[in-house]
């Protein structure tokens, strides 16, 4: 599915064909694939092996050339875990490396005796992978700045109450800082959540994470209008936004701010996580307001090009000249004007 849905994304990032912006004049774009890049798959206490295929598929599908993937050893060895290793084995990497933390980004931004740079870098890690991507923006490519995982969900009172928290309660177990929200329209719904939270946390093996992370992050606000709900959430700008409420297309239509988005009851977050064919390598602290998820254009660039006849030439030139002039810049004039000489 993630293949089908990378190659689906691919074909809609069209070339544009050279179009005459003026007599002689000639314009288009190619979209091209970057050259290398490096997928840092993150390990820690729960090692994310589809994170690998999240990060690998589109990069493969976008056709770059090179594709190098890391992970940090387990604990006490120099192993990567397997299932990570096959999940990249699986998604078509060129070379794998077992190292992980803030100098793995750094050996691929600038380079080591044993590793090449590469072009961009892309994928979550902890705060010190997160720093490191930061300062080596400019000499190296990332997708964007990942923080801790966020799921906020908008139900009215038509929601089911168990199925909001444990969706709820699948982001709060991923770390200490998760932050789960619930925007509803319903009191009540928010009480019964509430109860719901509570009651699953008892037997999830997850909840020393789970209820550390909901005590100090969880919120559950009540508004009075859907549209109310939608101007919050934008606010947020979450990671993961579900959405259980009887209009499901008036709620889609206002939304303009998260990383991706689940409609309805039956799309949980966690099948967007694995297998319903988006990415979950998604942004997070308000990130969504200015950039979405990985995707194959994370591994690819649009690049313009441009074609003048002499007839364009001549159109060009005159306005150009006086242009570059009122600017100061009369090296760009005379640009122009030995063209126009030597014809």
């Amino acid at each position: 599915n993630l293949k089908k849905f990378a190659i689906a994304q691919m074909e809609s990032l069209q070339e544009l064909k050279e179009i005459e912006v003026m007599p002689g004049v000639f314009a288009g774009h190619r979209v091209l694939p970057m050259d290398s890049c490096c997928c840092y798959v993150p390990g820690g206490e729960y090692p994310l092996f589809s994170s690998a295929l999240m990060l690998i598929t589109p990069a493969k599908v976008a056709g770059v050339k090179r594709i190098a993937a890391c992970s940090p050893t387990m604990r006490g060895t120099t192993k990567i875990n397997a299932a990570t290793l096959v999940a990249m084995d699986l998604a078509g990497v060129d070379e794998i490396y077992a190292v992980g933390g803030a100098h793995a980004i750094a050996a691929f931004a600038y380079g080591t005796e044993q590793i090449k740079p590469v072009d961009v870098i892309v994928g979550p890690g902890n705060q010190y992978v997160t720093e490191a991507k930061r300062q080596c923006f400019g000499q190296v490519g990332i997708d964007f700045i990942a923080g801790p995982s966020e799921v906020l969900v908008i139900a009215d009172d038509s929601a089911n109450p168990e199925i909001i928290a444990a969706d709820l309660l699948s982001q709060a177990e991923h770390d200490l800082l998760a932050r789960s929200i619930l925007i509803t329209l319903s009191e009540e719904l928010g009480q019964k959540v509430l109860k719901e939270v509570e009651k699953q946390l008892e037997t999830l093996p997850t909840n020393e994470i789970a209820n550390v992370s909901w005590e100090n992050n969880g919120e559950i606000i009540v508004v009075d209008s859907l549209e109310e709900a939608c101007k919050l959430s934008d606010e947020y700008a979450p990671e993961h936004l579900e959405i259980m409420v009887e209009d499901l297309d008036a709620a889609f239509e206002q939304l303009n701010n998260y990383g991706s988005l689940f409609i309805g009851e039956f799309a949980a977050e966690v099948f967007g996580d694995y297998l319903s064919g988006t990415n979950h390598a998604l942004p997070t602290s308000r990130a969504a307001r200015y950039t979405g998820g990985v995707w194959v254009g994370s591994f690819t660039k649009v690049c313009t090009h441009q074609r003048l006849t002499e007839e364009g030439l001549r159109s060009v030139s005159e306005p150009t000249i006086l242009m570059a002039e009122a600017e100061g810049l009369y090296g760009h004039s005379n640009s122009a004007k030995v063209r126009i000489k030597s014809r």
